[in-house]
């Protein structure tokens, strides 16, 4: 029977150094490969220039990188691109190019589908397969860069973990995945550029607090209400608003970092002052800010974004509070640019 490869980016560096002396190879060739694997973000041990083809042939019998590709990309009007990846597994996940006059922005997936069912994402409606690898979210930032400087001439600015999955019920995976993603001998970029966003797990908030985490939290909220909060996230019957909030005073206490409120305001839903009065009163909490977003409607379920004069009511009335307040136009309104809509196409389309 045929022994499997073993993983070589699920292994450390120290683990990596260990293994090559045990090969009858000195230390350091380890650091070159690990280099290979996560600074210049190598794909096959064939490109491992600075190794004797005999190492390489070596490393191709024992190990293997098991690297995400893009499945299928498509091109919006606005310049956004959506992009399916394939695992090595043969699982689907989503990851996103959004460019915008002063960024570059990847939005990753954390998980194949999700567990969490929120009843306005098309995500909530697939089934969670399995958590992601550290190196399969930091596949998705490397892939989605080389989009951005063929197609943009310009390399990625920001990240965001707002695609397929919710990132804190992949905690581990997703911290190393951002500490390969902001290491000197990974992709190097800056912490306070990345921005995970949750549908809100109180004890893990209280967890990145505990951890000191720099890079950005949001909390994906859509409504400052426990019944209408419930009504659409049913994650919120566990994780009150009262759970949240104090979830949320000790991150920041610990952190220092100011919380982004993410909120789509629906038509007939959450789209009324008295729904924004709420809100502001959940942010006196801590120090944060407010995204709007717009709805991009999924075939899954009835919502449909609110009126535009709304969402500027809405807007305005936080900003007369003295909140921060921006509002995040539909980005590849032409596409399935809604989380988990081209995922669930082409699975569909498998069947």
């Amino acid at each position: 029977m045929q022994k499997s490869k073993t993983d070589i980016r699920s292994l450390s560096l120290d683990t990596l150094q260990k293994q090559f002396v045990e090969l009858g190879e000195k230390s350091f060739r380890a650091k070159q490969v690990y280099e290979w694997l996560w600074k210049k973000s190598c794909f096959s041990f064939n490109e491992m220039s600075n190794l004797s083809l005999e190492l390489r042939q070596k490393l191709d019998e024992l190990f293997v990188i098991n690297s995400v590709k893009v499945n299928t990309s498509q091109y919006s009007s606005d310049k956004t691109i959506k992009n399916s990846f394939v695992l090595y597994d043969g699982n689907l996940i989503e990851g996103v190019l959004i460019p915008a006059d002063d960024r570059m922005t990847a939005c990753v997936s954390s998980q194949v589908g999700c567990s969490l069912t929120c009843k306005f994402c098309a995500t909530g409606y697939m089934d969670r397969k399995r958590n992601l690898n550290p190196d399969e979210i930091y596949d998705q930032v490397v892939l989605i860069d080389q989009q951005a400087r063929k197609h943009y001439g310009h390399n990625l600015t920001n990240i965001v973990y707002m695609g397929m999955g919710e990132p804190l019920l992949n905690y581990a995976n997703v911290l190393k995945s951002v500490e390969r993603i902001t290491a000197e001998d990974g992709l190097n970029m800056a912490a306070k550029r990345i921005t995970v966003s949750t549908a809100g797990i109180a004890k893990m908030i209280k967890k990145l607090g505990d951890d000191g985490v720099k890079f950005n939290l949001a909390l994906s909220l859509h409504a400052a209400n426990d019944a209408k909060r419930n009504e659409i996230m049913p994650i919120n019957e566990q994780n009150t608003l009262k759970a949240l909030a104090e979830a949320l005073k000790y991150y920041y206490a610990k952190t220092k970092n100011p919380v982004t409120y993410e909120y789509i305001v629906f038509n007939d839903f959450n789209d009324e002052l008295q729904d924004a009065a709420e809100l502001a009163k959940f942010c006196k909490h801590v120090p944060c800010k407010v995204n709007i977003i717009e709805y991009n409607p999924i075939s899954f379920a009835s919502y449909t974004n609110a009126a535009i004069d709304k969402i500027e009511a809405f807007a305005d009335y936080l900003r007369k509070q003295d909140i921060i307040t921006n509002v995040r136009r539909s980005r590849g309104k032409d596409i399935d640019a809604a989380c988990g809509q081209l995922a669930i196409k082409e699975k569909a389309a498998e069947a």
